[in-house]
């Protein structure tokens, strides 16, 4: 079992709600599924939310960032990559990964691109986790 984040903008709010009952249903942990929230704009409730997303990437085994996504999701990338926490990079295709929207970010630690469809993505992360736990 694995303890995973997911991340994402809410623009793919459908999509990470999918994803994350597609791994809690074989029976991984998700350390904060902020896919429950509301949108906040009060400093008090902004600053309740980022203490919430920076212990559940740091209590996480893997961070799964659903693209396109926004600066939250990205300060969530680099929490995982500064605490060595796996991430799946996931995209419809290769532009965000090689083209104009790449980041240098996903190309450095334990950064694995997934591309295709939600399912796509769903079958190689959990293929990982399955490699990861025969380890």
């Amino acid at each position: 079992m694995e303890v995973v984040q997911t991340a994402s903008s809410f623009r793919n709010i459908e999509t990470v709600r999918s994803i994350n009952h597609q791994l809690t249903r074989q029976r991984h942990h998700l350390t904060y599924d902020w896919t429950r929230s509301d949108r906040v704009d009060t400093p008090a409730a902004l600053q309740r939310i980022g203490q919430l997303e920076l212990d559940a990437v740091k209590a996480s085994d893997c961070l799964i960032l659903v693209l396109p996504a926004g600066k939250g999701s990205h300060v969530e990338l680099g929490i995982a990559l500064s605490n060595q926490i796996s991430v799946f990079l996931c995209m419809l295709d290769s532009t965000s990964w090689i083209g104009p929207e790449a980041s240098t970010f996903y190309h450095i630690g334990d950064v694995r691109p997934c591309f295709g469809q939600t399912e796509d993505w769903v079958r190689v992360i959990l293929d990982a986790m399955a490699e990861r736990t025969v380890r």
